[in-house]
Order: structure tokens, then sequence, then C-alpha cells
């Protein structure tokens, strides 16, 4: 006969809200674990995916998914000329919020070289990737998009063609990827009523020039659109990506440059350790310290809890020993139902989880190597919660039944 099941039998109902409320409780140590799992992969997820060699960003800056970079698309000329560069595309990446539909979207917008680049390599779930030079969008699916959806951004309206599954910034903004053109359209879209008020001041500024007074033709190019004065410049991305032709030497390619003055270089691995280090390292941290703190209080609720059946059963205890019952078998008695409240519990989170978990508006990644840690967690803490219920039990005099 074991009696730790007999005691449950006889206490069924608080057996088990004491087993779900343990269960929700290590659920949340699971989901926090999760999350912070979430957040790693979200920020470095788009690193991995494009898998270039180098990271081509504006000179002392962190890259464009740390903080804003520009830099002229034009670099991406001057990179192809040297030694080791295979090929070399400009990349474009800045977040919007605009109404759709009465409601806020907010995406993270991913600028590719189109033709060359049409976003094959997207993990695409439905649809297809970009054909068309302009007007086209692959969105991730918890921008909540449909396919054939038509999304005005800046003037003009773009058609849902693909839709992507967990491709997210690591802010969890879903992302949108374009051609690099229609990219920089929405990036720097202004309304009609700007547009003629610098256009209008730039012709006040030449007239003011003594150029201004010996060419007055000028004026009629200043009136026009920014694109048609060479002297403004090309058009600014936020990258240049680089790769490596194979059997020349990475770090070599990276040196020669970094010696220019206008840009900074960084290797994928280098671009993740930025990311992780920057704007990710403060909700790294806190998840982590709030999961210790969640696996602490777990482990002070369950000797609690244990602690307080055991002093229910302070006068079964009493006639065990009376009758002539081993201490072992008074161990045994709270030490099974210790274990037995851990493994149920660690259960109902499991199973809890995998239905919650992805209705939560960021992703959760739960991997096996979490889950084998939380489960001798769980066992520890179910053995070290124990103590204090088998020191009290011990400590039981059998004449306390006659009392």
């Amino acid at each position: 006969m074991n009696l730790a099941f007999r005691d449950i039998r006889h206490n069924y109902g608080r057996f088990v809200l004491t087993t779900l409320g343990i269960g929700l409780l290590l659920m949340l140590v699971m989901g926090m674990g999760g999350i912070y799992r979430g957040l790693v992969e979200d920020a470095t997820l788009l690193v991995d995916k494009i898998d270039t060699d180098l990271w081509l960003v504006q000179k002392n800056t962190r890259g464009p998914f740390a903080e804003v970079s520009r830099i002229p698309r034009n670099l991406e000329d001057r990179a192809r000329a040297v030694p080791g560069v295979a090929s070399a595309f400009a990349f474009v990446s800045h977040t919007v919020q605009r109404m759709h539909q009465d409601t806020p979207l907010r995406l993270t917008l991913q600028g590719l070289a189109w033709p060359e680049d049409r976003g094959d390599w997207l993990p695409i779930i439905a649809g297809r990737s970009l054909d068309a030079a302009h007007y086209e969008m692959v969105a991730d699916k918890s921008l909540g998009l449909p396919m054939g959806d038509r999304v005005q951004l800046g003037k003009d309206v773009y058609t849902v063609v693909g839709l992507t599954r967990n491709m997210v910034s690591s802010s969890g903004d879903g992302l949108a990827f374009f051609t690099l053109r229609d990219a920089q359209a929405i990036q720097y879209d202004l309304p009609g009523e700007a547009v003629r008020v610098e256009r209008a001041a730039r012709v006040a500024r030449l007239e003011r020039e003594d150029i201004g007074q010996v060419q007055p033709q000028l004026a009629d190019r200043a009136k026009g659109s920014t694109a048609a004065i060479p002297a403004l410049g090309t058009s600014m991305v936020s990258a240049i990506l680089v790769k490596v032709t194979p059997g020349y030497d990475r770090n070599a390619v990276a040196a020669a440059i970094s010696a220019w003055p206008d840009v900074s270089v960084h290797t994928g691995e280098q671009q993740k350790e930025l990311l992780l280090r920057g704007n990710v390292d403060r909700a790294r941290r806190q998840l982590g310290l709030f999961r210790t703190l969640l696996v602490i209080v777990s482990a002070i609720i369950m000797a609690l809890i244990l602690y307080t059946l055991t002093l229910d059963k302070i006068h079964d205890i009493a006639m065990l020993k009376l009758m002539g019952a081993r201490n072992t078998v008074i161990l045994s008695l709270i030490l099974q139902q210790a274990l037995l409240l851990g493994t149920l519990g660690y259960g109902v989170a499991y199973v809890t989880g995998q239905w919650v978990f992805p209705n939560f508006p960021r992703r959760v990644v739960i991997v096996n190597e979490d889950l084998y840690w939380l489960a001798l967690i769980v066992l520890g803490i179910s053995v070290l919660s124990s103590v204090l219920g088998i020191a009290k039990a011990l400590r039981v005099e059998p004449n306390l039944v006659l009392a």
C-alpha cells in the first residue's frame, strides 16, 4: 500500500488545485525563458537569413538594425572594385507606422536590391517573392495583411504578393520586403506642400548667390525635382552587403575597406554581437533576472505548500509512529508527494504553454535544451522543498495522537 497515493485520494480536490497552481507558475517560468529566446532570435533573425560576409555602414555606427545608418548608394560600385569582393548590394531598413483600414499598422521595411535579390531566400508560406520592380511587397503574417491586400504607403499603393512567418524585427514589428527603390520612396516621402516649400526655398537661396544672378536659367533646374539636380548627390541607403569571393581572406577584404574614411565595416558575427549588446541587452538582462526570481518564488511556494500539507497530517504521522512505522516510511510519503507535485505541475505547464504561447504578442521560442534544464530545476525544487516538511514530520512525537 502506497501511503502517498492513499493520502492524495483522501484530499483529491486540494491536490488537483495545488497541482494546477504550481503548473501555472512553472508555465510562467517556461514562458519567460521562451520570451528570452525569442527576443534573441528576433534580434539576429535577419542577419542570419541574409548571410552576407561584410556589412558596410555609416562611419562610427553599429549598422541599420541598431541605429540610423546612411551611406550613398554608389558606395556599392566602390566596394565591387576591391579585390576579393564577389558582389555588393545596397540595403535599406527603416520602421514606419501608418493607418490601414482604420487601424494602426507598424512595420519594418526592408529594401531588397531587385532584380539581383528578389527575396527568394525568404521563408515564404504563401504567394511568391518580388517579381516586379515596383508596387509589390512581401509581408510577415504577424502584420495581419492577407494575400492580395493593397496597402497605401506614401503616395503609392502596394499589393501583398507573399507572406512569411516569424520574420520580425528586434522590437517585435513584422517585416515587410520591398524593392530598394520602393523602400526609398516610402522612406523619403514628403507631403506635396513640403515639396513645394523646399523648391521655393531652394530658388530663394539660389537668387541670393552670385551664380543665381549670373546664370538665371539655374532657377528652372532648382524648381524641378531633387533627383534632377546632379550636385545633390545620389540616394542614401542603410548599408551595403558585401560577399567575399571564395578563397579570399575575409579579414583582409574588411581591412582594405575599413581604411576608407566614410564607412565602418562589420562582419556578420560582429553585427549580431552589436545587436545583442545594444538595443536588446537591457531587455535580455531584465528577462533573465525575472526568470531567476520566478524560479526562487516557485521553490518558496512549493516548500510552503508541502509544509502545510505536512501540518495537516501531523495526527496521522503521530499515529504511524505510535504503530511502529519507520522514519523512512514517513520520509517516503512526503518526498513522493513532492515529486508528484513537481512532475504533474511540469506537465501542466508544458501542455498549457503549447496552447497559450502562440497567442502571445511576442514570439515565444521553447527549445528542448530549456525544457531539460527546467525539468532538472523542478526536480531539485521538489526535493529541496520537501525538506521543510520532512524536518517537521521527523520531530512529531508518537504520544501526540493521545493529546
